[in-house]
């Protein structure tokens, strides 16, 4: 007996040296395991083996019985499930605190701690990462993983699932998988292991030996495996001997019936052939072998209760997870020590394993969760980042006929949206609407379907809950007889926000490309509709097999278009904490009323990082500005208009840097401008006066009340130009203003000299020569090619008010609230319409046409002007004055400040008088747009110029972008 406890003794310490359990201090770990191990007694040690499931959501009663069983068992562990963290802290240091022996706390956190706790993050599911071939991705959600268990005194999460999902109708598995290919299944798996065992959390591989392809769930039932045992040993296991040789902490046991590896129906649980033989001695696995729960039908049924723990326990297994009845299964395995069926030595190894998981994880040194800032450090942007990544990734094409996708040259196409599901699908759709005009196809049942021929293309989304794995993912018959009729009438892209199987119930001939995009979320929903339209590339690779016709590892890749494309900023190379500083700026302008609210964007290499709203429309805050406000934006209509309509004229040699005003609006009476050279004037230099207050004429000069004979309150034939809210001024105002222009004296020298008076003379010649408003020729020519929707004159014909920030109270020509109405008194007298002012729109969509600029005139395929004619007006003509045609440029003297000193020589862009501001810098690939209405209530509040706010900003994300 001696020589036998002596070489099981021996033993130990070889399994010990060559364990996963291993600290980095092994001489140390062991002699607390050891110390641990001989202060309990006999029933300790049996309590050692046991880990009780948690739900911190039942409140006081479940503390308080939870706590009578750490007492009264003095339990190895808890498996911590719903609740939120807050909570889950509390009761993990309660529990500690009443523990003689640190507890392991344990969790199935698959997918992340918010699989179980409401307000923790989480991350993708494994099939979805599956598709990802990246698998430095998969290593980083392990660490965060890892990261936030550490935060909340989490040790052992019993995943990765390592099974390999064959079968489409598992009704436990499915998406918990990584996929069917084993060495995709097996590389992901060690690269989530590895992620979190670098934070010192303890990974569990599972369901052993395979659960992937079974078609009942054994929570229910035991399934049937019917593979032969090679065929176990080539696919099933394969990923878990990947994980074995690379040291994973612990394995968890699956309910099966596995003929081929165990006579009798014995779930493999209790296979001391499966977990002794084949998981340790075979396959050489010595840490920790864990059952899957035990008060599951699939071993609860299929073997004797107070057998079922001692069967557990001969089997192999060391921690008994989720007793059906703890007291019992203490007792049983009380008795099955004193008749000798479970030998000392067995309980031993157990418990001393247990012991040095503790020990590794730090528990020896227990220290209390600290709870402030909890919920926020668990929940941080590099996880969003991370998502993010994850879902750009993940986006996998699996059909894609004559290449339809991405969209291109699609300006001139009808293009509808149906969605099928019963899910939400808001963010796909807006998304699409950040690209191209769509529109949404409401079916009801008196719908026409020959309608549907009137679209080029329908984009079907597909959209089921993804708030679990296990929730429905297939088509209704509805559906599927639905998607066969639009066949017959259109295009179809149809993009499936749910398990890929969903793919296998649909005839797939006529449908043009087929988009998987595994989940639901708005993430995934905002990646689609992104590589639809070519902002991202399409890089997934399908996990599955879906379709005879579309199989595993099927991956369709297409190149990003140079169209605008939203990511994490953290993603692009941002600071967080500078960025920061960004918020905290503005927000103190605000504070000191430099301005009631703003938009601002930066985007980097082509991606939207930094979108944020601040404020109120004013400051009895009231209606909060938000990203769909539209801002007047002044002085940036000079750029975002005139700018790049000229320099489609260069292209077409109808203008040219020498031609003169007379060229450019001949047969017109120009006096003494006639000879105003182009380059002189678009560039400030020609000695035309700064403006002229038009409006001043049209007021009493002693009184400045509006003199009647231009003015009217009610719209007529002769007075229709509508200036403000219950103001309409005499049309033939606008030939007055030419003649104003034409007479206005020349300054007496020719040297720079900021003026507006030249966008007036543009305006006319473009709405000359086009027959037709500035207003339509820039959307057809510009804003409707690049998805710039919302940058349009009179915002009022198209929006409510309620979507447009004011930006004055106007006291001294209008006497009302300008909201909607341009603060610009010229371009008011033009009916809104000017080419120096009178454009609204918001900072994401001024960003797009900033990015085609630096595009050099291309566009998500389209060519819209030429790089060779941008460059021509990106470039000073004129000693001494920075600006170029059109374009701000960066100062040359210190002491005028048109940027933040911290931008290329190359860059450009121009600020507004309503506190509007975009720059773009192709050293860099930098965007910078800041919308305001910092003229209300007044005009006379100039403090974010004084302040120098508009650059500080710029300088700021500059920074943070470094």
């Amino acid at each position: 007996m001696r020589l036998l406890y002596i070489l099981f003794f021996f033993s130990f310490l070889i399994s010990f040296s060559q364990s996963p359990l291993i600290s980095t201090d092994e001489a140390n770990q062991k002699k607390w395991v050891d110390s641990v191990y001989q202060s309990l007694s006999q029933e300790e040690k049996i309590g050692q083996l046991f880990t009780v499931w948690v739900a911190t959501k039942y409140g006081k009663e479940e503390i308080n019985h939870i706590s009578n069983l750490i007492k009264k068992y003095n339990l190895g562990g808890l498996i911590f499930s719903l609740g939120n963290i807050k909570d889950q802290a509390d009761a993990t240091n309660h529990f500690q605190s009443i523990s003689n022996v640190p507890l392991l706390i344990g969790m199935d956190a698959e997918w992340g701690i918010g699989m179980r706790l409401d307000d923790a993050f989480s991350f993708p599911y494994n099939m979805t990462l599956g598709a990802v071939e990246d698998n430095e991705l998969i290593y980083k959600v392990g660490k965060r993983i890892g990261q936030h268990a550490n935060r909340l005194g989490v040790h052992i999460n019993f995943a990765p699932v390592v099974d390999i999902n064959t079968n489409p109708d598992n009704p436990i598995i499915g998406s918990r998988s990584f996929g069917e290919d084993k060495y995709n299944v097996a590389d992901k798996a060690l690269s989530y292991m590895k992620g979190m065992q670098s934070k010192n959390l303890l990974g569990s591989a599972k369901h052993f030996p395979g659960h992937g392809d079974t078609k009942t769930d054994s929570h229910y039932t035991l399934p049937l495996i019917s593979f032969s045992e090679e065929r176990i040993d080539s696919i099933e296991l394969y990923p878990f001997k990947k994980l074995i040789d690379n040291n994973i902490a612990s394995i968890m046991t699956a309910h099966l019936n596995i003929p081929s590896l165990q006579e009798g129906n014995l779930p493999s649980t209790l296979s001391k052939t499966i977990l002794t033989d084949l998981l340790k001695d075979d396959l050489g696995f010595q840490g920790l072998i864990v059952t899957d729960a035990l008060d599951m039908k699939g071993v609860v049924d299929f073997s004797k209760k107070e057998y079922a723990d001692v069967s557990a326990m001969n089997a192999g297994n060391d921690i008994l997870l989720m007793p059906n009845d703890l007291d019992e299964s203490v007792k049983q395995i009380k008795k099955a020590i004193s008749r000798k069926k479970i030998s000392n030595e067995r309980l031993e190894e157990s418990v001393k394993k247990i012991l040095m998981a503790k020990y590794k994880v730090g528990l020896h040194e227990f220290k209390p969760i600290i709870k402030t800032n909890i919920v926020e450090e668990m929940n941080e942007e590099v996880d969003y980042a991370l998502l993010d990544k994850i879902a750009s990734e993940s986006i996998t094409i699996v059909k894609n006929e004559n290449q339809i996708l991405p969209f291109r040259n699609v300006i001139d196409e009808k293009i509808g949206y149906l969605k099928l599901g019963d899910d939400d699908h808001d963010s796909f759709l807006d998304f699409l609407n950040k690209y191209h005009r769509i529109e949404e196809v409401q079916m009801n049942d008196n719908f026409n379907f020959e309608k549907l021929s009137n679209y080029d293309k329908i984009i079907i989304g597909f959209h089921k809950t993804d708030k679990s794995p296990f929730e429905k993912f297939r088509f209704e018959k509805k559906e599927v007889d639905l998607i066969e009729n639009i066949k017959k009438l259109t295009e179809i892209v149809l993009v499936i926000f749910a398990k890929p199987y969903s793919v296998s119930d649909l005839n797939i001939d006529h449908i043009e490309s087929i988009v998987i995009g595994y989940q639901n979320s708005e993430v995934f929903q905002q990646k689609a509709a992104q590589v639809i339209f070519g902002a991202i590339p399409a890089i997934g690779k399908l996990p599955v097999s879906i379709h005879k016709n579309i199989p595993v590892n099927t991956q369709i890749k297409t190149k990003k278009l140079n169209a605008v494309g939203f990511s994490h900023y953290l993603n692009m190379g941002f600071d967080e904490n500078k960025l920061n500083k960004v918020d905290s700026l503005i927000n103190y302008a605000i504070k000191n009323q430099m301005l009631p609210g703003a938009q601002l964007v930066a985007m980097k290499d082509g991606h939207i990082v930094y979108n944020k709203s601040f404020g109120y429309f004013t400051y009895q805050k009231k209606k909060k500005v938000n990203s769909e406000t539209l801002f007047d934006l002044a002085s940036l209509t000079k750029i975002l208009v005139s700018v790049p309509l000229m320099i489609k004229e260069f292209d077409s040699n109808n203008l040219n840097l020498s031609s003169t005003l007379s060229d450019i609006l001949y047969n017109e009476n120009l006096g003494n401008k006639s000879n105003l050279r182009f380059d002189e004037m678009f560039s400030h230099q020609s000695a035309l006066i700064p403006w002229i207050p038009f409006y001043e004429e049209t007021l009493d000069s002693l009184t400045k009340n509006q003199i009647d004979k231009f003015y009217s309150t009610f719209k007529t034939n002769k007075f229709s130009t509508h200036v403000s809210e219950n103001l309409y001024m005499n049309n033939y105002w606008n030939d007055t203003i030419f003649k104003r222009l034409i007479d206005s004296d020349l300054l007496d020298v020719k040297e720079y000299k900021y003026s507006d008076v030249p966008y007036y003379f543009i305006k006319k010649y473009f709405e000359k020569k086009y027959n037709s408003s500035l207003d339509d020729i820039i959307k057809k020519q510009v804003f409707n090619r690049i998805g710039a929707f919302s940058l349009t004159y009179n915002p009022r014909l198209n929006y409510e008010i309620s979507q447009i920030a004011p930006s004055e109270e106007d006291d001294y020509f209008r006497f009302s609230k300008l909201q909607g109405f341009v603060h610009d008194m010229g371009a008011s007298m033009q009916g809104g319409i000017g080419g120096h002012a009178g454009l609204f729109g918001t900072a994401e969509d001024v960003s797009k046409v900033m990015q085609l600029f630096l595009n050099k005139g291309t566009y998500a395929n389209d060519k819209i002007f030429t790089s060779t004619s941008f460059d021509i007006f990106n470039k000073r003509h004129f000693k001494d004055n920075r600006r170029g045609i059109g374009f701000d440029k960066p100062q040359l003297d210190d002491n005028v400040l048109s940027t933040c000193g911290c931008v290329s020589d190359d860059s450009f862009g121009h600020s507004g008088f309503t506190g509007t501001y975009a720059w773009a810098d192709p050293e860099d690939n930098l965007v910078y747009v800041f919308l305001s209405n910092r003229t209300y209530p007044s005009m006379r509040n100039n403090m974010i110029s004084e302040y120098n706010i508009r650059t500080e900003v710029h300088r700021l994300i500059k920074d943070a972008s470094e």
